[in-house]
């Protein structure tokens, strides 16, 4: 198992981080510019990734204000799964982990380490815009 992980602290209290999280109409905001074909519910979303696949995910688990998980609903080149896990630093602050748990062979890990590590980097980093 391949864990990708990016932390970040948050100026806000954990249910107003936990609330924009839940939804994954919110989600397009955090994604990266080669994404497109975004549809989703409060539940479900799917996109496209340029020059690599089609993704649809489905929100298999909320931990009010600790943890929100993403899975699958369609065959992908490896298992993955994406997890927000949220944790209170204070009223008005919020450590916000992405983590993405893929199961990658060697040659996959090779090609794939990169753009997901960059991906998380640029969804927390983005998240911290978003919520000031």
């Amino acid at each position: 198992m391949t864990i990708i992980q990016n932390t970040i602290d948050i100026n806000k209290p954990v249910a107003e981080v936990y609330a924009f999280l839940a939804d994954l109409n919110n989600h397009e905001q955090l994604m990266p510019e080669n994404i497109y074909n975004w549809t989703s519910t409060t539940d479900e979303a799917s996109f496209t990734i340029k020059n690599m696949a089609k993704l649809a995910l489905k929100m298999s688990q909320r931990i009010e204000n600790k943890e929100l998980v993403c899975v699958p609903t369609t065959e992908t080149p490896f298992a993955m799964t994406l997890r927000w896990k949220l944790a209170e630093n204070s009223d008005n602050q919020t450590n916000a982990t992405f983590v993405i748990e893929a199961e990658l062979n060697m040659m996959m890990k090779m090609m794939a380490s990169g753009p997901l590590q960059k991906l998380v980097d640029h969804q927390v980093n983005t998240l911290k815009q978003i919520m000031g």
